[in-house]
């Protein structure tokens, strides 16, 4: 697969809501006056009649999506980040995840890569709150063929799922005819000896970049792919710091809170390891192409390098 193609997630959920539209006549969307930006409006061109635009009211939205759940429907509700888990966040609690609802909650424009946007669409908080959640499964997908069998696997999973998409288009790194996606079960990307990175989303592609560079000086890291980021695939980092002794986390969320919060709670707990997160550093975004954004809070591969090296 060629790394010049590149391709943003939310596009990817769009698709693969078609494609199993056509396949599921249970499954019904959801979005909040933003079927444009989520991707939604792709199905909603195909399904009108299974796609319903509840107006910027994410609450409200959650409420209507408890209710397509219990009635025998796969509700696919849309938002960006920052309102799904944000302005929504004690409707999912109470009303999906306490009951354990069938709920799917699609969020797009996650993390900093939202770009001219700013701050307060920035969501860096939305896996801690979701983690939060008893239940609660949290995917945050690494590029568009990953993001399509994240999609699938929601729907075939009975109980709440959150899904992070972004806006910013990013390579494609896996093979849509090799790659297999299991819920809570990471993937390694490249095997190592020296020191082990643990990435998620479009950080796994930077990681893999930096594990490059850091070769070519003698240093063999490995790269772990974490998409599913609750469960936690425990199993899995546990055997590579075990193997490596040294863990860095990337991700592109607050360092409070997400992957790296999570895969620390496993080591301290179960093999006391030294762990370096990389991620937004407990601060806001601010407006920016989001490229540069990505550079300024050090979330490229040549950052990820210079942590190992100082690691």
């Amino acid at each position: 697969m060629s790394e010049a193609l590149k391709i943003a997630t939310r596009d990817s959920y769009g698709n693969a809501l078609v494609e199993l539209g056509k396949e599921h006549e249970d499954l019904v969307v959801l979005d909040a006056d933003l079927a444009g930006a989520t991707k939604t409006g792709t199905f909603q061109k195909v399904f009108p009649d299974r796609h319903i635009d509840c107006g910027i009211a994410e609450a409200n939205m959650a409420g209507i999506a408890a209710g397509l759940a219990t009635s025998g429907k796969v509700p696919f509700m849309s938002s960006f980040a920052m309102f799904a888990a944000g302005r929504a966040f004690e409707q999912i609690r109470n009303s999906i995840g306490y009951p354990h609802l069938n709920v799917k909650i699609g969020a797009s424009h996650a993390g900093i890569s939202v770009g001219e946007d700013g701050a307060t669409h920035q969501c860096n908080e939305d896996i801690a709150l979701m983690r939060t959640i008893p239940g609660m499964v949290v995917i945050n997908p690494c590029d568009d063929v990953e993001a399509r069998a994240a999609v699938k696997a929601a729907y075939a999973y009975e109980g709440p799922v959150y899904l992070r998409f972004g806006r910013l288009a990013i390579p494609v790194i896996n093979d849509a005819d090799t790659y297999h996606f299991e819920i809570g079960k990471g993937i390694v990307m490249k095997e190592g000896k020296d020191l082990t990175i643990v990435a998620t989303g479009l950080c796994v592609y930077e990681a893999l970049e930096a594990a490059k560079t850091l070769a070519a000086e003698g240093v063999d890291a490995e790269v772990i792919n974490i998409h599913t980021i609750k469960p936690l695939d425990e199993e899995l980092i546990l055997q590579s710091a075990k193997k490596t002794g040294k863990v860095i986390t990337v991700e592109e969320h607050s360092i409070i809170g997400g992957l790296g919060s999570a895969v620390c709670d496993c080591l301290s707990e179960k093999l006391p390891t030294k762990v370096k997160k990389i991620g937004i550093n407990d601060t806001y975004g601010e407006s920016g192409p989001a490229k540069e954004l990505l550079v300024k809070y050090g979330l490229t591969a040549e950052h990820i390098a210079n942590a190992a090296r100082a690691f």
